[in-house]
């Protein structure tokens, strides 16, 4: 079902009224937003969390708009990839929208690629970190706002390396996001001189990892490295906990090891290190006031998909606000991204020329039942977009 919401971008009167410098509005048309993201099954709460991050945004910066108003297209997607080139071709083509946002799902954005790839419109991913997207299958008008599958893991690599592990163990479900996340970890370890002493693929969406972390103390490696989430991350930290490895070998993941999961690992998960481009403890002005502003509004605490929805909401604002309300020029539109700093809670971030995210890491540890950041891992760190031909 496709359901359509008309936010006015035009606040109080007296914010907006006109004076002889206003310019002329670039259009009375609205802007359409097209929204694929999943609002039902396991990822609703991901797809909620980042629509309501968009639409803050966007209402935050209504001044800025140049009198221009955003008309929201939203579609479920259910995190099925087998639905994404159907709904990405009926905002294409149907709703001819200015801007297609999603997915969270990697698979889905692969399918959305099949058909905007290229396209007039502008596909903006909030999520999904699946290399491909801006690396072999990058494209002008696709921007990514969030990470590569690359980003969270390639750091912790040298940060084993500083802590004296020589011999790690690496572990994840065999699927496209923890092969990459496994790959970036040993990309940066091994250069250094470490030594992956295993990698472990578990079939998706197995949670039975008894047999697994058996092997891993027989094994004694220095640490341990994974990529789970989610269910599988409460699980695998649970687990890894029970059977005795936690005070004895050291557990590294990719950030979405603790990442909405603290709560439900609970004392399994202190002293768990992970690397991951926000924290929600980051103490800056303006995540402290994200973090209230989203409180205030949706009566539940912001999360990293919060944050990267806000952020895909600013670059559509800093975009509109640039060009005074006509994004009517693709390329002017594409170009004015591209080259645009976010001033967002996770930090400033730019574009890299494959429109990935050129942001900090940050290491983090869970105390006392939260991501506390320890320092940055890697500064304003660049995908190497592998296969980009831009």
């Amino acid at each position: 079902m496709f359901k359509t919401n008309t936010l006015r971008t035009a606040v109080a009167a007296g914010l907006a009224t006109l004076t002889l410098s206003t310019p002329v509005l670039a259009s009375d048309e609205p802007v359409k937003v097209g929204i694929m993201l999943p609002f039902s099954g396991v990822y609703a709460a991901l797809g909620d969390a980042t629509r309501n991050g968009l639409k803050m945004a966007l209402q935050e910066k209504a001044s800025e708009l140049h009198g221009r108003k955003i008309e929201y297209i939203e579609i479920d997607t259910e995190a099925r990839p087998e639905r994404a080139p159907e709904i990405a071709s009926s905002l294409l083509d149907r709703s001819k929208a200015d801007f297609i946002i999603g997915p969270v799902h990697s698979g889905v954005a692969m399918g959305m690629l099949k058909v905007l790839r290229g396209k007039d419109t502008v596909m903006i991913v909030p999520n999904a970190g699946a290399g491909p997207v801006t690396g072999p299958l990058c494209a002008p008008n696709v921007f990514r706002t969030s990470f590569s599958s690359w980003q969270p893991s390639y750091p912790m690599g040298k940060v084993a390396l500083d802590k004296g592990y020589k011999n790690v163990v690496t572990m994840s479900w065999n699927y496209g996001m923890g092969r990459e996340s496994l790959d970036a970890f040993e990309e940066s370890f091994t250069a250094g001189g470490g030594t992956i002493v295993k990698q472990m693929l578990v079939p998706f969406p197995q949670t039975e990892f008894q047999s697994y972390l058996s092997e891993i103390a027989s094994l004694k490696p220095d640490a341990v490295f994974v990529f789970f989430a989610g269910g599988g991350a409460v699980k695998f930290v649970k687990d890894y906990d029970a059977l005795g490895l936690k005070g004895k070998i050291p557990l590294l993941g990719s950030g979405f090891l603790t990442e909405g999961t603290i709560e439900a690992q609970g004392a399994a998960a202190e002293g768990v290190m992970t690397t991951l481009h926000y924290a929600d403890t980051l103490d800056n002005d303006l995540n402290n006031r994200f973090r209230a502003s989203y409180k205030e509004q949706f009566d539940k605490p912001s999360d990293l998909y919060a944050v990267q929805g806000y952020d895909t909401g600013l670059l559509i604002a800093n975009a509109l606000n640039q060009l005074k309300g006509d994004i009517s020029d693709r390329d002017a539109l594409i170009n004015t991204m591209a080259n645009t700093t976010i001033n967002s809670p996770r930090g400033d971030f730019t574009f890299s020329k494959a429109h990935n995210p050129v942001q900090n890491i940050y290491l983090r540890t869970v105390e006392n039942g939260e991501n506390k950041v320890i320092e940055i891992a890697s500064p304003m760190l660049e995908d190497p977009a592998r296969g980009c031909k831009l």
